[in-house]
């Protein structure tokens, strides 16, 4: 992998995500939060979509693997309408208890006097940190596993399955990284710029583009790290935690990125070619572990010099 910028990647990433975070700020006043966070994910997205056709990084993956339908519920289910349901569920008491710590500190913990942009920084570092620990946690929990391999089990790695999570997996997302920050009052728009960044980055990080981005790979969660944490082997999987930021994963020792090889073009859930590749399949795959787990081990084939014997 190259240690250098390459320029064309740098403007890419620019051109969406930053482009997408001026989009919010500029359509705030005029559509509100809400209103001008939907438009601009929606460009940002599409922007990426086209983008994969022009500068693809891996030619298979821009062929269906047979998941574009589930991918599609999964985006419009498990992320969109989840995110919805948890914010009702949340939002009021969150609102609550940041009003009865501001009321006992004398003001607001949230430093709204700073820039917008040092702002969107800070709430970036402060969601990071929670969300890295629950991904974390999540690979080495056999409980939370359980919940996150559905998104592991993409057999590719394009723009819409960024959106491949089980909603418990969204729920869990939601609420170690939006809630911390109302809770210390994060002013609405710089909500809006994380949840855009968040979005958009985060389709940024499992797109099919060629982003060769040399030293920002030791500050942003980018592609090319990003597809190692999609590696079927454990010891490539387990690494690469961050989101939107990678200075988590370098803080804690979970930072991976190889300079002698590409990442494998054969991802997926590691030793379960049995999970189910069906929307309502995976909803289901954390009640039928122990199935999905017996299926594997019925059709794994055997190893080389063991012993095999016939069930009586």
């Amino acid at each position: 992998m190259s240690r250098r910028l390459d320029t064309r990647a740098g403007l890419i990433l620019v051109a969406i995500v930053g482009g997408a975070l001026w989009a919010t700020a500029a359509l705030a006043p005029y559509l509100g939060a809400p209103g001008a966070t939907g438009v601009a994910t929606a460009a940002g997205l599409l922007a990426i979509a086209i983008g994969e056709r022009v500068w693809p990084y891996e030619r298979p993956w821009l062929r269906s693997h047979g998941d574009v339908g589930t991918d599609v519920l999964h985006a419009l289910l498990s992320d969109v309408a989840c995110k919805q349901v948890v914010r009702g569920l949340t939002q009021a008491g969150a609102v609550a208890v940041a009003g009865a710590l501001a009321a006992r500190t004398g003001g607001r913990l949230w430093p709204v006097q700073w820039p917008l942009a040092m702002q969107l920084v800070l709430a970036l570092l402060v969601a990071e940190l929670m969300q890295y620990w629950l991904h974390r946690f999540e690979h080495q929990r056999d409980g939370l596993w359980r919940i996150h391999a559905t998104h592991h089990s993409a057999p590719r790695l394009y723009w819409l399955n960024a959106a491949r999570l089980h909603p418990v997996d969204t729920a869990l997302l939601y609420l170690t990284g939006y809630v911390p920050l109302i809770v210390l009052g994060c002013p609405e728009i710089v909500i809006a710029l994380f949840a855009v960044f968040d979005a958009v980055f985060g389709t940024v990080q499992h797109c099919n583009i060629d982003l060769p981005l040399g030293p920002l790979n030791y500050v942003l969660s980018n592609p090319e790290l990003h597809r190692w944490h999609h590696s079927r082997r454990l010891e490539e999987a387990n690494a690469n935690y961050g989101s939107n930021l990678i200075v988590w994963d370098l803080a804690f020792g979970t930072y991976f990125l190889p300079h002698d090889r590409r990442p494998p073009v054969d991802v997926g859930v590691a030793d379960m070619p049995a999970f189910p590749q069906d929307y309502w399949g995976q909803m289901l795959s954390p009640l039928r572990w122990r199935a999905l787990r017996a299926g594997t081990a019925a059709t794994r084939p055997p190893a080389v010099g063991s012993a095999v014997t016939s069930p009586s």
